[in-house]
């Protein structure tokens, strides 16, 4: 009987012990899932954290990246604004020379106007005076200047730059050698002869044949025949047409004023 009863007691202190064992695992397994969703729970808060503090530092990247980009634009601006500065103060000297200028426009035309009409009268005087090679090409010149300066659709530049012009080709006329067509009349007859100028010093005629050679005797006005120089004009005119090469030429000049 003691027996069974100390055995009893002992099967009940197993299923005792075993009891407790099992309420301690299932309460160390409740706080082993309350650590770990605690942890989780940290772990979502710390995530969310890291997410708003990279949301912060990626604001404040992007507002130092436009705060830069400001500060290039102001430097920028800055140096634009001194250039066209300057550039504004270099146009407003500019101005002040042109309404100079134009206060002195009336003047200037005033002084200009005369001058040319004097430059126009001299070179038709000379065309007169000189040799009388291309008087065509040349008087008719000289009358297209004097209609330019009565039109006033032509500028007082443009007028001064035609009168020059002209100057410049009659200046070219006393180094070059050039031959031409004419019709002349010599001793009552007129046929076409071969002209051959040089320079402005002489001015001679040869026909096609080479029978009839001549020149212009300017202390004369007048056409002579000179056949001795039939030989080097015919020369000469092979040089102007640049038949052959240029070489020296023997005939007669008229004598220089005072000789």
């Amino acid at each position: 009987m003691k027996h069974c009863i100390s055995s009893s007691r002992r099967i009940t202190k197993v299923l005792f012990a075993t009891a407790v064992m099992a309420i301690s695992g299932s309460v160390f397994a409740q706080s082993v899932d309350q650590v770990l969703q605690a942890d989780q729970r940290r772990l979502n808060l710390a995530q969310q954290s890291q997410e708003r503090i990279n949301a912060v530092v990626q604001g404040t990247r992007s507002l130092e990246d436009q705060y830069r980009a400001i500060n290039k634009e102001i430097d920028g601006l800055k140096v634009y604004n001194r250039l066209m500065r300057a550039q504004v103060e270099g146009q407003t000297a500019t101005l002040e020379d042109i309404g100079l200028s134009m206060d002195q426009v009336d003047v200037i035309n005033r002084q200009i106007f005369p001058l040319m009409e004097r430059m126009i009268d001299g070179l038709d005087q000379s065309i007169k005076l000189d040799i009388p090679f291309l008087m065509e090409e040349r008087t008719g010149r000289v009358d297209n200047l004097k209609d330019i300066m009565s039109r006033s659709d032509v500028s007082v530049a443009e007028k001064f730059r035609k009168v020059m012009e002209a100057y410049q080709i009659e200046n070219e006329y006393g180094s070059t050698i050039e031959d031409y067509k004419q019709s002349l009349t010599i001793d009552g007859a007129t046929r076409s002869f071969n002209m051959l100028r040089i320079g402005r010093v002489g001015l001679y005629f040869q026909s096609d044949d080479t029978k009839i050679t001549g020149r212009w005797d300017n202390d004369n006005r007048t056409w002579e025949i000179d056949n001795s120089a039939r030989n080097e004009v015919r020369k000469g005119l092979r040089v102007a047409r640049q038949l052959v090469a240029p070489e020296l030429i023997i005939i007669p000049v008229s004598a220089a004023e005072g000789a």
